[in-house]
Parts: structure tokens; C-alpha cells; sequence
């Protein structure tokens, strides 16, 4: 029998009409002869309104006790979806993330899966049962539940089909695949038949919210063959694979963007080795993710330090920041929240030159200024101000001509 892995996320699962649609896909894949385990998330808004809860006694809950609350949102899920499968005749069993076996490391709210064990969700399935499991949460080796942060969903359904060895790992979504860019700004944004890993991974790192890069980084590592399709059709998606020849052939496949970051700089930084790795780990002691990062010219034996992180991070950040401030008697710390970024991806950049130039032609034509740039073998990112996103997605989309590209 092969092993399928199927992801649902939470519009997929909103109300009770909804669960028994999933109800019928998953019946659907057990009815080819095939295992089936279902991941899936908190119905909804059920997490967002769980957080927004928590806001309104204090606006710096206890991370711990965060992650008690809203891992309660996916076993509801799980239970009802198992009620539904078995009304409909088919063995079914739910499982939260701790009862089988999926360990994290301790950093609550975003925790990272160190092991799972794999023995309590083969022996249902050698059962006959369908396995529905919460997405979005482990446990660590004392107990203490942890939540993986923004798209754990998907990280537990593709670590999953890894440690599984499935045939496919199925995410489920409201979208119908992987487009060229978010087809709510861009009209003719095209849907990709099939993108690699790594410009999946540098889209989703990006700001493309289709699929997050912890699961595509564990689908990279163990080769899992990710097909990214709407709950609402039976249309084929994107699939996410590895590398080919010819993807080389199209230079960029797709333009991403990311509104929530922000950009925190200290100035008057004093000029001497080793100051960036003072401040940037003071960073990472904190368990903040540093995305950008750009250090001016020195003048006067002084710099300035710009970075941009997250906005979930924003707060312990410039906290962080004000205190390296104050130590190294650096001039002041200012910051921006209106920020965004823009990114092109592809591949075809390894072999193609002058990228760079047409994504800033395409930027100047349209009068939107760059503050920062970042690059990698297969991506450019440009720190843009917030209220031009929707025209730098449009105008870099038209430059590299996406609508048509094969």
C-alpha cells in the first residue's frame, strides 16, 4: 500500500459543511487502496481569536502558556474530523501532536521537530484506520507542549510524509496552486505546474504564504513530493520537486512579497570588530530571526546598522536593540513599521545576468524608492515603503513579462 499525507488548513476545515468535504477527499484516497494520514489545523480564525483573547488581559502573554491555549484549536479538528470519517462507515483515529511522538526542542511558539516517532501511527494504519493528526504542535522531552509557528500545519504534514517514507504529501488549500505572484493583486498571475524546492523555499521565505519554508526545507531534505491544491476543486496544483535541467531555461518564476516585517536601525554604532556579532547575537539569543541586514560606510570611526525582522519579533527587537544601544553608547535607535518587501525567484538567475537591473528598472519607472537589497544565487529582495507593494508586485510581474512565461 502506498502512503499518502494530506494537509488541510483552517478555511479547508471552517465549519461542520466544510469537515465533511474533507471528510469525502480523505474517503476518496483511502478508497485507492491507499494509507492515509490527515494533518490538519485549528478551524479558521479559531487560533487568531485564541491570541486575541490573551491581548486583551496583557500584551506579553507567558510564550508557555500561549502554547497551552492555542494548541486547544487543533484537537477539535481532529475530532471531528475523525466523528465524520467514522460516521460515513471508515475507521478513523485522532492523535494529537504529543501523543504521537512528534519532539521539539523547547523555544515556544516557534519550536522546531527534533524526532518523531513513527510507531503509534503505523500500527493504526496497519489497522486499517485513517490517522488524523494536529498539525501546528509537539511536545518537548519534558512534557511541556510547544506550538511551530506560522505554518507548523504544513511543517508537521511534510516532516510527516518524511519519516513515513509517503508517495505524496498533499497540501490542501484555499488557493489552486503555486501562481507566478498573489493573483489578488496580479489578475494574470499564472499558476505554475511544478517549481523546485529551492524556489519554493526562497518564495515562501520571501512572503508567500501558499506554503511556509519549514516545510519546504523538510521536503527538500528528504526528497517528499509536495503538491500544493485547493480544497475547493479537483483541479491538479503545483507540484513541488527537485531541481531539472530545464527550469533553468525561465530566469524567474515568481514575485513574492512580505508586508509584515520591519526595519529597526542603531546609529552612531561605534566602528570596531566584532560589534555586528555582538549586537546580531544578542539578537539571536533572544530567539529573534534577523531577515536584512546593511551596515553603512563608516565616518567619523562610527556606522549605522539597519535590519529588518518580523513583526511578531518587532517589540523584543527594539528592545534588544535599545539595550545594545545604550551599551555600546551608540547615537540612537529609530524604526520603521511601514515597510515591506518585494522579491523575484528563479533559478534561471545561475545563468542569466542583468536580473537585478530590470527589477530596479522596473522599481524606478514606477517611482518607488529601494531602501535596502538583499540577494542570493536565486533571489533578489528590495525593503520598499508599505503603501507601494501592490504597484512593485504589478510592475515586476509586467517587466519579466510572467503572465506568458512557460
Amino acid at each position: 500500500m502506498g502512503i499518502v499525507v494530506q494537509k488541510f488548513g483552517g478555511s479547508s476545515v471552517a465549519d461542520a459543511e466544510r469537515i465533511i468535504s474533507v471528510t469525502r477527499r480523505v474517503i476518496a484516497e483511502k478508497d485507492k487502496g491507499n494509507w492515509v494520514v490527515v494533518v490538519v489545523s485549528a478551524m479558521g480564525k479559531t487560533t487568531d481569536n485564541l491570541l486575541a483573547l490573551a491581548s486583551q488581559i496583557t500584551d506579553r502573554p507567558d510564550p508557555r502558556e500561549i502554547d497551552m491555549l492555542i494548541s486547544t484549536g487543533e484537537q477539535i479538528s481532529i475530532s471531528l474530523l475523525a466523528i465524520a470519517i467514522q460516521s460515513m462507515g471508515y475507521p478513523a483515529i485522532s492523535f494529537t501532536g504529543p501523543q504521537i511522538g512528534i519532539l521539539t526542542d523547547q523555544i515556544h511558539r516557534k519550536a522546531k521537530i527534533v524526532h518523531i516517532n513513527d510507531e503509534k501511527i503505523k500500527q493504526a494504519l496497519e489497522e486499517g484506520k485513517v490517522v488524523i493528526v494536529a498539525g501546528f504542535q509537539g511536545c518537548t522531552l519534558e512534557n511541556e507542549i510547544t506550538t511551530l509557528g506560522r505554518g507548523g500545519s504544513d511543517t508537521t504534514a511534510v516532516a510527516l510524509a518524511a519519516v513515513l517514507g509517503a508517495d505524496v504529501c498533499d497540501i490542501y488549500t484555499d488557493v489552486d496552486g503555486v501562481y507566478t505572484t498573489d493573483p489578488r493583486i496580479v489578475k494574470n498571475a499564472r499558476k505554475l505546474d511544478r517549481i523546485s524546492y529551492d524556489e519554493m523555499l526562497e518564495l515562501a521565505s520571501q512572503g508567500a504564504k501558499v506554503l511556509y519554508s519549514r516545510a519546504v526545507e523538510f521536503a527538500k531534505k528528504y526528497n517528499v513530493p509536495v503538491h500544493v491544491r485547493s480544497s475547493f476543486n479537483d483541479n491538479p496544483g503545483t507540484m513541488v520537486v527537485k531541481e531539472e535541467k530545464d527550469m533553468e531555461d525561465i530566469v524567474v518564476s515568481g514575485v513574492a512579497y512580505n508586508r509584515d516585517e520591519a526595519k529597526i536601525s542603531i546609529l552612531g554604532v561605534p566602528d570596531r570588530p566584532g560589534i555586528a556579532a555582538e549586537i546580531f547575537g544578542s539578537l539571536g539569543d533572544a530567539n529573534i530571526v534577523v531577515d536584512m541586514i546593511i551596515q553603512n560606510v563608516a565616518e567619523k570611526e562610527l556606522n549605522d546598522i539597519s535590519f529588518t525582522v518580523g513583526k511578531d519579533d518587532f517589540n523584543e527587537a527594539l528592545n534588544v536593540a535599545k539595550q545594545e544601544c545604550k551599551r555600546l553608547k551608540a547615537r540612537d535607535v529609530v524604526y520603521d513599521t511601514e515597510i515591506a518587501k518585494v522579491s523575484v525567484v528563479g533559478v534561471g538567475m545561475k545563468s542569466h545576468c542583468s536580473v537585478a537591473a530590470k527589477m530596479f528598472r522596473a522599481l524606478a519607472k514606477n517611482n518607488i524608492n529601494i531602501e535596502m537589497i538583499s540577494t542570493s544565487e536565486i533571489k533578489i529582495s528590495c525593503i520598499i515603503n508599505g503603501k507601494d507593494v501592490d504597484k512593485a508586485v504589478q510592475a515586476i510581474h509586467d517587466e519579466f513579462e510572467l503572465e506568458g512565461a512557460k
